[in-house]
């Protein structure tokens, strides 16, 4: 349920702001319509006008309950992005979408293929990248069926080799049903490939519309594309530059938090809407498992994912995420280097003209004190019932 409450200032006053409460579809809908008509609108969630006394239960009392309360400010609005990070966001979220359903089409035609006795992710470990599986199964909807005619069409550095495909394709039981439906699966993704392109191409223009998204270029003028000597980069390079965040994520990520940083006064604030912080649940001595927090789930998944690419990176990021791993286990120490990875692009968006510096694989390395290293080790030999003493090296 929301309301809608205009808030006036003093008797007789005009209408200055309204404010309208709720998480739904429907709160966001007055929210644009207010904010079309010039107001300064405030969106509001339920919960916190629920958890003060004296609300009547009325609808007509209700409202005028809101309205009370936001003059007095004590509702906290929501963070709502202006209009163009709005529909840069409808694109990007469209984008996740789209590669969903993509990722969904393969894996229905992964499975239509070994139902027909084709194992050919065996031989071919990602169907949907490699040129070989899609000539192969062109050719299967097609209507060919000959093992060695298909394996003739891998490449030859395949894995195994075209012996090994062949026999893969050995032994199929393909109906009269199954060439029409792999075409129809292989109409539906170069459907969704060029749709995916479509978008991409629209949320690069989007994104070069905004001006507070440009770099500086060598000249001291704002650009969409400085250029090389640039005085400052672009939004989307600046963010490209941390391990694990492609130019596409960058997008993505700027969609979702916006790009004035001002909305959260520090980067705990950026991490705690992103859902990210740490909760704690303690009672006595008992500590519980904590409930999953709340947040943007998108955000949320896109820090994430870059915690997953820098773990395959040399970089100060990739060792965190491992000696965490040693620790916390995979998931916990992936949630801890996607929360740094967020208040690393808070602190680039905030400043345009900072940089992303990698401090290094060895930074923990270099930064533990050597005292502690030798009470550390002398500590596990005594543990072990060694007897230990300790003469500098000539």
């Amino acid at each position: 349920m929301h309301r809608k409450v205009p808030v006036r200032f003093g008797p007789g006053a005009a209408r200055k702001r309204a404010c309208t409460t709720g998480t739904s579809p429907a709160a966001y809908r007055c929210y644009y319509l207010l904010e079309a008509a010039g107001l300064t609108v405030q969106l509001v969630n339920p919960a916190h006008a629920r958890q003060l006394a004296g609300r009547p239960k009325t609808d007509r009392l209700d409202a005028q309950w809101i309205a009370r309360l936001a003059e007095m400010g004590l509702l906290r609005p929501s963070f709502v992005p202006p209009p163009e990070i709005r529909a840069l966001r409808d694109l990007t979220r469209t984008r996740v979408q789209l590669v969903r359903d993509r990722t969904r089409e393969w894996q229905r035609l992964e499975k239509l293929l070994e139902g027909a006795l084709i194992k050919l992710s065996s031989v071919v470990s990602r169907l949907a990248r490699a040129k070989t599986a899609r000539d192969i199964l062109e050719a299967l909807a097609g209507g060919q069926r000959n093992p060695k005619t298909l394996a003739a069409l891998a490449a030859g550095q395949i894995k195994g080799g075209r012996a090994a495909v062949e026999q893969a394709l050995d032994g199929m039981r393909l109906g009269e049903h199954h060439p029409m439906l792999i075409r129809v699966h292989l109409d539906h993704i170069t459907f969704l490939d060029r749709s995916i392109a479509a978008i991409e191409d629209q949320i690069e223009a989007a994104l070069d519309a905004i001006p507070a998204a440009w770099g500086i270029g060598a000249d001291g003028v704002p650009s969409p594309d400085p250029g090389p000597g640039a005085a400052a980069l672009t939004a989307v390079e600046r963010l490209a530059e941390i391990p694990g965040v492609s130019r596409k994520l960058a997008m993505a990520i700027i969609a979702e938090t916006g790009l004035d940083m001002t909305r959260f006064p520090t980067a705990g604030h950026l991490v705690s809407w992103a859902g990210l912080v740490p909760v704690a649940r303690q009672s006595g001595p008992r500590n519980r498992k904590p409930k999953k927090g709340q947040g943007d789930a998108y955000l949320k998944g896109y820090c994430t994912q870059a915690a997953n690419g820098a773990a395959r990176t040399e970089t100060f990021l990739g060792e965190r995420l491992r000696r965490l791993s040693r620790r916390l286990g995979g998931n916990r120490a992936k949630c801890a280097v996607a929360r740094s990875i967020l208040v690393i692009i808070w602190h680039l968006l905030a400043d345009p003209g900072a940089r992303f510096t990698d401090l290094g694989p060895d930074w923990h390395n270099r930064k533990t004190d050597r005292d502690r290293k030798i009470r550390a080790h002398l500590r596990q030999l005594q543990a072990l019932g060694l007897e230990v003493t300790i003469t500098p090296a000539a």
